[in-house]
Formats: C-alpha cells, sequence, structure tokens
C-alpha cells in the first residue's frame, strides 16, 4: 500500500512538473535494479558497525550527530520496517507509471467541465479522478500483493530470515537446500501457489471484464 499510495502520489505531481520525463526516469530507476542489487545496497544503508567505525550510512549520519548507532537488520521492532522501505523505494516507480497512464486517459472534458461548475482540485481528484481509475488501483494492489507473498531475495541477501523476519519463500529455500526437507519445502511452495491464485484470477477477471466494456 505504501508503494501504491506514493506512486499514486508521485504520479499526480510529476504530471505537474516542466520535467515531467526526467522526474518520471528518476523515480523509476530503482526498477532497474536487481532485487539482490537493492537488497546489498540497502545493507550497507542500514548497516551496524564498531562504535569507532561506521559504514552504514544511516548509522554514520547518527553517529556524527552525537548520537548511539542502531541496529535496524537485526531489531525486530525495526528490521521489518526497514524492509518495507526498500520494497516501497523498489516498487514506487512501477505503480507510478501504470497509474500516470491511468490518469492521463481520463476525458479532459470530464475534468474541464468539474471546473467550470466550480470544483476545486482536491475535490476533482479524489470525487472523479480516483473513481475513474480505480480499477487500475485495484490491479496494482493485487500485483503488489503478489510480488510481497513471494518476496525472498531481499529478505535472504539483507537478513537470511533471521531476527523475526522470515517469509515463506525464504522457508521454502531453507527447508530446501539447507535442511534437505525436501517434502516440506514442496508443500510450502504449494501453499505459496494457491495464495497467489485467487489474485492472479482477480486480475483476470478485471482485464476480461474491462475488454467487454470496451
Amino acid at each position: 500500500s505504501g508503494s501504491v499510495g506514493l506512486g499514486l502520489t508521485f504520479a499526480v505531481l510529476a504530471d505537474r512538473v516542466k520535467y515531467e520525463a526526467f522526474a518520471k526516469s528518476i523515480i523509476f530507476m530503482p526498477m532497474a535494479v536487481s532485487f539482490v542489487g537493492a537488497g546489498i545496497i540497502w545493507k550497507f544503508v542500514y548497516d551496524y558497525g564498531t562504535k569507532q567505525m561506521q559504514i552504514g550510512l544511516l548509522n554514520a549520519v547518527i553517529t556524527s550527530l552525537g548520537g548511539q548507532p542502531v541496529a535496524f537488520l537485526s531489531v525486530p521492532q525495526l528490521n521489518t520496517i526497514a524492509l518495507i522501505v526498500v520494497g516501497v523505494w523498489i516498487w514506487t516507480g512501477f505503480c507510478m507509471t501504470i497509474l500516470s497512464a491511468s490518469l492521463k486517459a481520463v476525458p479532459d472534458e470530464i475534468i474541464e467541465a468539474a471546473r467550470v461548475d466550480g470544483a476545486q482540485e482536491w475535490t476533482i481528484f479524489w470525487k472523479i479522478m480516483i473513481p475513474i481509475i480505480m480499477p487500475t488501483i485495484t490491479v496494482v494492489i493485487t500485483i503488489m500483493v503478489i510480488n510481497v507473498l513471494k518476496l525472498f531475495d531481499i529478505v535472504y541477501v539483507m537478513t537470511g530470515g533471521n531476527f523475526g523476519t522470515n517469509v515463506i519463500a525464504n522457508r521454502m529455500y531453507t527447508e530446501m537446500y539447507k535442511n534437505f526437507n525436501v517434502g516440506r519445502g514442496t508443500a510450502i511452495a504449494v501453499v505459496l501457489v494457491l495464495a497467489i491464485i485467487p489474485f492472479i484470477y482477480y486480475n483476470i477477471r478485471r482485464f476480461i471484464a474491462q475488454e467487454e466494456m470496451r
């Protein structure tokens, strides 16, 4: 939901700036980084070193301001948020691109008619644009849910599933390739597929309904 919310916000704001293409390219750029690469980058950002030396960006800033270094990736109260930030950083550009295209498809005549009737921009956005693009928002949300369910790379690289950050895909990997329990790993894989199928089915139904309306 964070990626969708930020993506929608950036889609609206980027359409109003002079250098729209450049702004969107910058926001979309994290999508060009592999999940493993993103995990390595952010692991260095969150890195917790010794009190004498901090190579992690955040802890270097914190200690330079006189604070104590924070173990972002090993404290259960913080590591989930830290991983969410990475996911939002990666997927916001994707959400922005899809939602921006949907916003541009809103007929200008409807917007102009609302402005002529005295509607404020905020009202136009929430009462007209959001309902029109709601099918697209729903599809993007379901895609994000699927991505969360099958998330593996970032968690494996940054925490290895330790400190309370284990996810379904990482547990499947651990059972099959570390514990050599192929049966349990396969069962987890089946559960993961079954969890994703309803969202895929919903998206297919959405696409079919939209095609029938055209």
